[in-house]
C-alpha cells in the first residue's frame, strides 16, 4: 500500500465519520429535549470546543517550534564566520558572481542584491535538487550562508519570473575541492 493509498483510506474514514456525525445530528433534531439534558449537552459542548481549542493551540505551538527552531535564514546583521564571501548581482537577464569558484566544506557568504527587478536566486546542485535559495532584491542585499558538502558543477537559476529572458537565465558555479595549502 503506497502513502497516497493510506492517505485515501484515512481521508475516506474521516468522510464517513463526518457524515454519520451528521446523520446522527438530522435524526435527533426533529426530537423534543428536556431542559436538564439541553443543559447538560450545551455544558458538555462547551468544554468539547474548550479542549479541542487548546489542543489545535498546543499542536500549532509544538508543531511550530519543532520546525522553526533551527531557523534556516542567516541573520542579515550579524558578522560571519564564512571563509568565502560570494557577490551576487541579478539582472535582466544575467547573474554577476564573483568568484565563481568556491571550495567544499568551507562556509560560503553569499550577498545577493539585483540591479533592477526582483529575482530568485536558487542553486541547484548537480542532481537537480535546490540546494539554497534567497531573494535578490534592488537596493538591498541578503546575505546567505551556506556550506557544500559535494563538489561539483552547481547551477545557479532564477526562481521568479522576471521577464522574457527568465527562463534561461542561467549560469553556473563550481565547487571545488579543497586545495591543498
Amino acid at each position: 500500500m503506497t502513502i497516497q493509498d493510506r492517505i485515501w483510506a484515512v481521508a475516506l474514514v474521516g468522510i464517513g465519520l463526518v457524515a454519520l456525525a451528521f446523520l446522527y445530528v438530522i435524526s435527533q433534531a426533529s426530537k423534543p429535549a428536556d431542559a436538564n439534558a439541553a443543559s447538560r449537552s450545551a455544558h458538555t459542548a462547551h468544554r468539547l470546543r474548550t479542549l479541542l481549542f487548546v489542543a489545535l493551540l498546543t499542536v500549532f505551538a509544538v508543531g511550530s517550534w519543532a520546525t522553526l527552531r533551527p531557523f534556516p535564514i542567516a541573520s542579515q546583521r550579524s558578522t560571519s564566520d564564512a571563509q568565502q564571501v560570494v557577490d551576487v548581482t541579478a539582472g535582466q537577464w544575467y547573474w554577476k558572481i564573483d568568484p565563481d569558484t568556491v571550495e567544499v566544506g568551507r562556509p560560503v557568504e553569499f550577498r545577493v542584491t539585483s540591479a533592477d527587478v526582483n529575482h530568485g536566486f536558487a542553486i541547484y546542485a548537480p542532481d537537480g535538487h535546490i540546494a539554497t535559495q534567497t531573494q535578490a532584491m534592488p537596493g538591498y542585499t541578503n546575505v546567505l550562508r551556506y556550506r557544500f558538502e559535494e563538489p561539483g558543477t552547481y547551477t545557479v537559476q532564477c526562481l521568479e519570473f522576471c521577464g522574457l529572458g527568465h527562463a534561461p537565465m542561467l549560469v553556473t558555479l563550481q565547487v571545488a575541492a579543497p586545495m591543498l595549502q
